[in-house]
């Protein structure tokens, strides 16, 4: 099959996926998507959702040959697609090498590629293409707000119909994503990678989040989500407050990362800790205490302050450390900016996940209990227990001759390591049933989501033989 430069300019959107710019480009020349994906060689399938149906975050990689054609078909030179698409120039072992020359493709996730993945605001793309499609695109939290249009531009990843909310009459959230530009600076000279300082504000704020529901002096944010739930979030609360959650939180973010970086914040948790006398942090310090009348909620310290082991009392703790010159807990040291993964709050996807189970089976609750049939967690606890057997008979193993010594570790090790892996891909395997983020479990694992998608791939292909 020949493939000829498209005759129609498709000029890419500055963050898009190279999915939705193929998908723009079959639109240009009124095809229908898998006829002109059919033009490279796929090496895999396009990520569904659990529910059917395709997922819109989902991402394209391509080889050399593969991006060669696409510049042609979109009629843009390949230093501009460089430019503007974040996955342009990523490379995957399961394509073919440039000597190859066949146009191929493989499909992955977007945030397991270039970061996070939302939807583009479809009026910005009638704009600039003069058609109105869906865009989607790479976009952090803090760069969602879409200022002319008055939107809010939501997570891709999600199996919900809303690409976007209306925010045009809470200016406040427009104002914090200029506001942002300056604690993004402040933090750079500081030293701070700025993401790192918005995750840690956004955890802060999503934990008061699950908590406002028993504020009964909270008003700000109940308004706030009734509006961008179109007047009255109704009945189905419980999904609005998922939907809604960042966009209604974001100008208390902001406000929180503001409060983090500034140095006279940090001189007050110092004073409340006693100083150079070291004493427990009041319930009454200054520090919570200034923090709320920052967010617009004077009474929110002592309820701050008394929040122990979340994440800013983590920051206060590491904060007190280095004025007092000690070290820090093993694993993270004296780092303020250090987010643990308990205190990293469920993404929108992961929590509809576990909001649609819990619709479909009433009362079945989401303990790992009833989310887990009981062969499972059988299966589970018993590669546990081997592992454990196989390393407990380590136990003085470092004696005798060095040969000898070596087999027995080794050996040992060995079959644990494996015990342990077969643990990680079962217990994997449950979560992701239950409703987690494939995201979310990868980082808990500590592995690529690519590499659990294919773990997880084959230990349901094993399953399946096992059970004929």
């Amino acid at each position: 099959m020949t493939h000829r430069p498209g005759v129609l300019r498709t000029a890419p959107l500055r963050g898009e996926t190279t999915s939705s710019l193929i998908c723009r480009i079959a639109n240009r020349y009124g095809m229908e998507v898998k006829v002109l994906r059919s033009c490279w060689h796929w090496r895999n399938y396009q990520p569904g959702q659990d529910g059917g149906g395709a997922r819109a975050d989902a991402e394209v990689l391509l080889n050399a040959a593969g991006r060669r054609l696409l510049a042609g078909l979109c009629g843009v030179k390949e230093d501009v697609l460089v430019r503007a698409l974040p996955s342009w120039a990523r490379e995957d072992a399961k394509l073919p090498a440039e000597e190859d020359g066949v146009p191929a493709a493989a499909w992955r996730i977007g945030g397991a590629v270039a970061g996070p993945v939302a939807f583009g605001c479809r009026l910005c793309a009638a704009r600039r293409t003069g058609t109105v499609v869906r865009v989607v695109q790479y976009a952090p939290l803090w760069s969602r707000v879409c200022v002319r249009h008055g939107r809010w531009l939501l997570d891709a990843d999600a199996d919900q119909p809303l690409e976007h909310l209306d925010v045009r009459h809470l200016p406040e959230v427009a104002a914090a994503q200029r506001r942002w530009t300056g604690a993004a600076r402040r933090a750079l000279q500081a030293g701070t990678e700025p993401a790192r300082v918005f995750a840690l504000a956004h955890s802060v704020v999503a934990r008061w989040w699950e908590q406002a529901l028993t504020w009964q002096r909270e008003t700000i944010w109940p308004q706030r989500l009734h509006h961008v739930a179109g007047g009255d979030a109704g009945t189905d609360l419980e999904r609005w407050r998922i939907v809604g959650r960042d966009a209604v939180v974001f100008p208390e973010v902001v406000a929180v990362a503001d409060a983090l970086l500034d140095p006279s914040m940090a001189q007050l948790a110092w004073l409340d800790s006693g100083a150079g006398q070291p004493r427990p942090l009041p319930a009454d310090g200054a520090f919570c205490r200034r923090l709320g009348e920052r967010v617009g909620r004077g009474w929110l310290g002592p309820l701050t302050a008394t929040d122990y082991g979340g994440p800013l009392t983590s920051w206060m703790g590491t904060v007190i450390r280095i004025r007092r010159g000690a070290g820090g807990p093993p694993g993270y040291g004296n780092d303020p900016w250090w987010l643990r993964q308990e205190h990293q709050p469920a993404s929108m996807a992961a929590q509809l996940r576990v909001l649609s189970k819990e619709r479909s089976a009433p009362g079945s609750g989401t303990t790992w209990r009833s989310a887990v049939p009981a062969d499972q967690r059988a299966r589970i606890t018993s590669l546990v227990n081997d592992a454990e057997e196989q390393l407990t008979q380590l136990r003085g193993a470092q004696y005798g001759k060095a040969p000898d010594a070596a087999q027995q570790l080794l050996g040992n090790l060995g079959h644990a390591a494996t015990l342990i892996e077969q643990a990680v891909r079962e217990t994997a395997a449950a979560a992701l049933a239950a409703g987690m983020a494939l995201e979310d479990l990868a980082r808990w694992a500590r592995l690529s989501a690519d590499v659990l998608a294919e773990a997880l791939a084959d230990h349901h292909n094993e399953q399946q033989t096992k059970g004929r």
